[in-house]
């Protein structure tokens, strides 16, 4: 039996990210792998999402202008908006072993499970591992309603040969909403389905209001407050039975939450606990199995579960079993929402001003009048400044076409704790977004 300084499970970016420096230090090192190489983000997640949005910002972007100096018409050619996302993400798996197999990282393909907190079994193989990282990540959770065969899922978006006449979304959240404003753009007639009024719950639920708002402008159908009761085939069609009448289209998207990939480890074999959350760990990254850690979205914590932060927990898990460290203390964590229009935030989560509200001021800034929204033709922008009793910026909620950039600039002031008056002394390439920053503070 081949023996370990460490065994990683998963090869998503948590996964190489503990793998990489750990083999630098000279650790023999085993990753397995049960799917493909590279994990979702790379492979069949955020990347090639991001990549089929450029179409949808460029298509939108160009229209923004129109009789304001640009014309002509533009449509999304989805074969080949398909072409330039596959000629990154065909090359994933391959290139992410390859570089393995040059560092000196053993490979091994196939469903980890435990024997015993130290052994691994891979099919007929078994491994055992000094230390053990768990980066399993998740998968989509299936709503559990007649006709759920009929569900497909990111995955099955993300591969689409064409793109339907119509589809509709199940769920309310991140996945819904960007992968409906992909194929509106690209032609589909979109329809979401949620079962409260309050979708992308954990977002300022005014801008979300706004959101929901301007995509409607847009030609995406809202169904709030509404249940899928059932899922039939007719002819060609998908038939949804819903507390409020049926609903018909060509292709069911569900995406209602993501689970855990914990069933196959068989870690009842182990002292650690999890649930249908995740794992648990303490904040070492630790389970009950000292040497056994987790990281990723495989856990269950209240963090944002995002690939940055798969990243941060496992460069920090790296470090700790190449010495003693303290706890792992997060920094603030930005979570967007892409699309054409985009719904970003940082600081202090909704819930807690929402439960604390007495504690917290905010203003709203119009920004569609400042010059950079006013040369990018974005009526819709504005941002949310909320200040504690001391006021102090506690959070930062923007609604813009850029967003996703203005947000990272005020990872310095609220996370590297950059003052405002520090701020001041900047002097940023100007104009641009970063140097509005000064007079947003």
């Amino acid at each position: 039996m081949q023996t370990y300084d460490v065994v990683i499970i998963g090869s998503g970016p948590a996964g190489l990210a503990v793998a990489y420096p750990l083999r630098e230090a000279g650790k023999k090192i085993a990753i397995i792998e049960n799917d493909l190489w590279g994990g979702t983000c790379p492979n069949r997640g955020c990347d090639p999402k991001k990549l089929l949005m450029r179409g949808v910002e460029v298509k939108k972007a160009a229209e923004a202008m129109f009789d304001h100096g640009v014309s002509g018409q533009l449509s999304l050619d989805w074969p080949q908006l398909m072409a330039f996302k596959k000629a990154y993400t065909d090359n994933v798996p391959q290139s992410t072993e390859a570089g393995l197999a040059q560092a000196g990282i053993d490979r091994y393909e196939g469903e980890a499970s435990f024997v015993d907190p130290h052994t691994i079994a891979i099919d007929q193989i078994q491994i055992r591992g000094e230390k053990i990282v768990v980066a399993t990540g998740q998968r989509p959770a299936v709503l559990d309603i007649v006709g759920k065969e009929f569900l497909r899922f990111s995955t099955d978006f993300l591969a689409l040969a064409e793109i339907p006449q119509d589809i509709l979304f199940i769920g309310g959240g991140y996945i819904t909403f960007e992968l409906a404003v992909i194929a509106q753009a690209a032609g589909a007639k979109v329809q979401i389905l949620h079962h409260n009024d309050q979708p992308l719950k954990g977002f300022d639920p005014e801008f979300t209001a706004d959101l929901v708002a301007y995509l409607r402008t847009q030609g995406i159908v809202f169904h709030l407050n509404t249940t899928p009761k059932e899922i039939r085939k007719v002819e060609s069609d998908y038939l949804i039975e819903t507390d409020h009448g049926p609903l018909r289209t060509k292709l069911v998207i569900g995406a209602t939450g993501r689970i855990p990939n914990t069933e196959s480890l068989n870690l009842t074999q182990t002292a650690v606990d999890f649930d249908q959350h995740g794992i648990f760990v303490d904040d070492h990254l630790r389970t009950k199995e000292p040497h056994i850690y987790g990281i990723g979205d495989v856990l269950a914590k209240d963090v944002p579960k995002l690939t940055p932060v798969a990243s941060f927990e496992a460069a920090y898990v790296a470090d700790a079993i190449m010495g003693d460290q303290a706890a792992i203390d997060y920094p603030v964590i930005p979570t967007v929402v892409f699309g054409h229009l985009k719904l970003a935030r940082i600081g202090v989560s909704e819930r807690v001003l929402q439960e604390q509200a007495a504690q917290y001021h905010s203003e709203v800034i119009d920004l569609a009048t400042w010059y950079t929204y006013r040369r990018l033709n974005d009526p819709q922008s504005q941002i949310k400044l909320v200040y504690d009793n001391e006021d102090k910026l506690a959070a930062v909620t923007i609604l813009a076409t850029i967003a996703d950039e203005v947000i990272n600039d005020f990872v310095y002031h609220l996370g590297a704790q950059v003052s405002a008056e520090q701020l001041k002394k900047v002097i940023f390439a100007y104009p641009t977004p970063s140097s509005d920053l000064t007079a947003l503070l």
